[in-house]
């Protein structure tokens, strides 16, 4: 049930690549992750108001961890969308496999795996063959892999706080923190308006929603009942997803130069996930 749940979430934030792109055309960035995580908040508060109170402070800190590195992922990753293609940004988000094991060396000193560093070098090939592709921008690749590095941080201090906080209470939190984050900076740019358009509204219902609130839920239900190498393996599946999605639905061409890299970014994370799974384990331990 768990795994199930964990690929139905990949399949969701695949396809809402081109749902994000789409709205955020139309309407304000920062507006739309303020509305976004709004509704994660208000959907997640029917249950979880009560429950905030198991946390104490050391949870609402845990929580408020979280939600910063999720807001700051996500609102690098939305900017990076509004400017490159849909299947590059699938493809380098999915670069939070190969940073994860990095991070738990750097944080809690962690062994890094030989195919780690494999891992990096095929995803630096990957990307140098993105950024020869005309259809996106590097700029937009380079913001999109500056939020995997901090996607790939929020799934490691989930590892850590999973097991110690209720999960309903922790999302909210989360949630929370990120919506008072975006809407302070939609305030401060002026961007802030009430959406408008069937599109809009559908991209943030289903982000908000599904995407976010239980999404980053059964993210954090599932890490506690899943070993840690299907978790990184299913995580992985994101990046097939968006590349799916970008090219069915988003009409993504990025030609051979472009899929290959796309393919060379894949293979990379592939080759680091046994690694991934092993630095999870870890950190699981108290």
């Amino acid at each position: 049930m768990a795994l199930l749940a964990l690929i139905l979430v990949t399949a969701v934030w695949g396809v809402t690549f081109v749902q994000v792109k789409d709205a955020i055309e139309i309407y304000p960035l920062l507006a739309f992750l303020a509305v976004r995580y709004a509704i994660a908040t208000g959907v997640l508060g029917i249950a979880g108001a009560a429950r905030l109170r198991t946390l104490g402070r050391s949870g609402f800190a845990a929580g408020a961890v979280l939600g910063a590195l999720l807001g700051l992922g996500i609102g690098l990753q939305t900017a990076g969308l509004e400017r490159t293609t849909v299947s590059s940004t699938g493809f380098i988000t999915g670069l939070y496999v190969v940073l994860t094991p990095i991070f738990g060396l750097l944080l809690f000193r962690t062994r890094v795996a030989v195919e780690v560093w494999l891992g990096v070098m095929l995803s630096v090939v990957g990307l140098a063959m993105l950024s020869g592709v005309h259809v996106g921008s590097t700029a937009g690749d380079l913001l999109v892999l500056a939020s995997t590095a901090a996607q790939a941080l929020q799934i490691v201090m989930v590892e850590r706080y999973a097991n110690r906080y209720d999960a309903i209470a922790l999302t909210l939190v989360e949630m929370s923190t990120c919506c008072l984050a975006f809407l302070a900076l939609a305030l401060a740019a002026g961007d802030l308006s009430v959406p408008r358009g069937r599109m809009v509204w559908a991209a943030l219902i289903v982000t908000g929603v599904f995407a976010s609130a239980l999404a980053y839920l059964i993210q954090v239900w599932a890490q506690r009942r899943l070993s840690a190498a299907r978790i990184a393996l299913v995580f992985a599946l994101e990046t097939v997803f968006a590349g799916f999605f970008g090219f069915a639905l988003a009409g993504d061409r990025l030609g051979w130069l472009g899929w290959g890299g796309c393919a060379v970014i894949l293979a990379g994370i592939v080759v680091a996930e046994p690694a991934a799974a092993g630095t999870l384990r870890k950190l699981r331990r108290p």
